[in-house]
């Protein structure tokens, strides 16, 4: 696929400035979908900016950086990963194993910066968030902010502003949930191919634009969850914030494959391990790679960037026995 991204400086919703994103997502929709998209770009590059959830959490104002952390976190092991069932958006938590990985996790990325966390709907992803930033150095709590309702966001409003100072707002998100697997979901995988035959299974489980019975194709997972990046996170990212991403396999593949450029081909063969961490460095409007950062006693991780160098040792001073 072509190279689409341009710097935004402080654009950060879709304008006419902005239409290569949107004709990337575009690619990424089947093509009886596409018509539909065009009218709602339009739409959106002459109307007033999207509206965004509420962030109240951090006081001031937006200052512009040149660059950002991104971290990207599979959930932990699941207790349906431990059946070998089926599980798309069925709301199943971590197993044992699972929160030891999100723990791990934690440890991994303890002195990277994160200033807000988005996660899908389902606790499996919002436990490994969770878990992750108790092993973080700044110890800061991570706070779901609740948008739901207007007495949802009054009720759940954190007042004193000290308090503020010690928290990392959170965000929940349906367009970040596994894709849905449809009359699959609660079947143990050997049985469904010992059923339907490996080659049918292994394509919808694999293939990119064919979906399971009643569920979603990787390629319907990517149009919602790049949709939401686009719009939501990747503007936090332009304004300098540092985030953290905790889903699943399928949406995370989906996103990956509009930071690394992947074609339809190239993210079918891509696997993310559960409770691995994977590193990006939003910088001069592009996504540069760094992978898993390694277990945070090796220095090595810290190199990627003077900025993250630099993080460090303000913790390194901040904790200092």
């Amino acid at each position: 696929m072509a190279a689409f991204r341009q710097a935004t400086g402080s654009q950060i919703f879709f304008s006419a400035s902005s239409l290569n994103k949107e004709n990337r997502i575009a690619s990424l929709m089947p093509n009886s979908q596409k018509t539909c998209f065009d009218t709602i770009k339009v739409s959106l590059s002459i109307s007033e900016p999207a509206s965004s959830p509420s962030i109240t959490i951090h006081g001031g104002s937006v200052k512009k950086s040149n660059e950002a952390a991104l971290i990207l976190i599979r959930h932990g092991e699941s207790m349906w990963n431990e059946k070998n069932l089926f599980t798309g958006c069925v709301d199943v938590p971590l197993t044992r194993k699972g929160v030891e990985e999100a723990v791990e996790a934690g440890k991994r990325i303890s002195n990277i910066p994160v200033d807000m966390i988005y996660t899908s709907a389902l606790i499996r992803a919002q436990m490994t968030a969770m878990l992750a930033m108790t092993e973080h150095r700044r110890k800061k709590v991570p706070i779901i902010l609740h948008n739901e309702t207007e007495q949802a966001r009054e009720w759940s409003q954190v007042l004193s502003e000290d308090t503020k100072k010690l928290c990392i707002p959170v965000i929940t998100a349906w367009q970040l949930n596994e894709r849905m697997y449809g009359e699959l979901q609660g079947l143990n995988k050997q049985e469904t191919a010992d059923r339907y035959g490996n080659e049918r299974v292994h394509e919808w489980r694999r293939s990119y634009s064919v979906p399971p019975p009643g569920g979603e194709s990787l390629e319907m997972c990517a149009e919602r969850a790049v949709a939401y990046f686009v719009e939501e996170i990747e503007p936090r990212l332009v304004s300098g914030k540092n985030v953290m991403i905790a889903a699943h396999g399928n949406s995370l593949r989906s996103i990956i494959m509009y930071l690394d450029k992947l074609t339809s081909q190239e993210v079918i063969s891509l696997e993310l391990s559960t409770g691995i961490p994977m590193l990006y460095i939003f910088k001069e409007g592009e996504f540069i790679r760094r992978g898993s950062p390694v277990g945070p006693t090796e220095a090595g991780v810290y190199a990627y960037t003077k900025r993250l160098a630099q993080y460090r040792e303000k913790l390194d001073g901040m904790f200092q026995s």
